[in-house]
């Protein structure tokens, strides 16, 4: 299929699953697997293994004949070491999972956190359509509440690895105390978690039956819902103001919700333009957009990230 063996693998791996692809150097992907995530660091190393062997086999190569590999991975991750730690979802306090990977296949990798490798494949999928902006943050709206930066197809990750923790961005002084420590973050008003909170469910697709339910008129949803799209909308105006990004692509577990979660959005960013003639002249509401609904963004990403490690750019063309 590829005699050149210019293929590239990216690894998405969640908590629950690791979600492999196998694209060639234009971005097209080939073929995909998924496997269970596991529990600890050894689990994930060898499904992490697992995954790479499954995808050569669906492509007809030797796991040692693709150009590289590429890991997204939640957690705090050295992306020079390739190592990933404090990934509390996946039961691992640390683990060297570039150099495991590597000494299994002899091929190189790149670790990357994972919402820094969903950036780089969504600012693939701009590419690919000739959408491309200068510049584009990622807001990754699922469990969590956190931004990749994408600058010129390059990764920006600050000085100490941080740009884009937008999460964390305390916004309400009397709000309730954050994972991180701190009241009233971002976090804790638009994320999976703080509709978790504010709307218990046993659901299997709990934001969605909330805006089932604020649809149907009940007030506790009606608020919840308009809470989340609201501070949603804060965290664009945030990336937009503090970073003077050209477009904001919402991606993560929500953004499944379509044009339910986008339409209000802009809606919100629109009343803020009409009060103001500052924030008008930003033309915020054009500035936002959803990823394409079931592309694999993460994955995708991963494999662009991994292209790094044979000293490629960190995106591929």
């Amino acid at each position: 299929m590829n005699p050149d063996g210019r293929m590239l693998v990216g690894l998405d791996i969640g908590g629950t699953k690791v979600h492999g692809v196998v694209v060639d150097e234009s971005g097209r992907v080939l073929q995909e697997v998924r496997l269970p995530t596991g529990m600890g660091a050894d689990a994930v190393l060898g499904n992490a293994s697992a995954a790479v062997s499954a995808l050569a086999g669906l492509v007809g190569v030797e796991a040692g004949s693709f150009a590289s590999i590429g890991v997204g991975i939640p957690g705090s991750v050295d992306a020079e070491a390739g190592r990933v730690a404090h990934a509390v979802n996946l039961g691992v306090a640390g683990l060297d999972l570039g150099p495991g990977l590597s000494a299994v296949f002899g091929v190189p990798v790149r670790v990357e956190n994972d919402v820094n490798a969903a950036a780089l494949g969504a600012w693939s999928l701009l590419d690919l359509t000739q959408e491309v902006p200068g510049s584009m943050a990622y807001l990754n709206l699922g469990t969590g509440l956190a931004a990749g930066i994408v600058l010129d197809g390059e990764l920006w990750r600050g000085s100490r690895g941080t740009a884009g923790e937008i999460g964390h961005i305390p916004v309400d002084p009397n709000g309730v105390i954050c994972s991180c420590g701190q009241r009233g973050c971002l976090e804790t008003l638009a994320s999976g978690s703080a509709v978790a909170r504010q709307w218990p469910s046993e659901h299997p697709y709990p934001v969605t039956e909330l805006f089932d339910a604020a649809e149907a008129g009940v007030p506790l949803a009606i608020e919840v819902r308009d809470r989340l799209i609201e501070n949603t909308a804060v965290a664009v105006r945030i990336l937009i103001l503090s970073l003077g990004v050209d477009l904001v692509v919402i991606g993560g577990g929500l953004s499944s919700l379509g044009e339910r979660l986008l339409s209000p959005i802009q809606s919100v960013l629109s009343g803020w333009a009409s009060a103001s003639p500052f924030i008008a002249s930003l033309d915020l509401p054009e500035r936002v957009s959803l990823v394409p609904l079931g592309s694999p963004v993460a994955a995708l990403g991963a494999a662009l990230a991994g292209k790094a490690a044979v000293g490629g750019r960190e995106a591929l063309g």
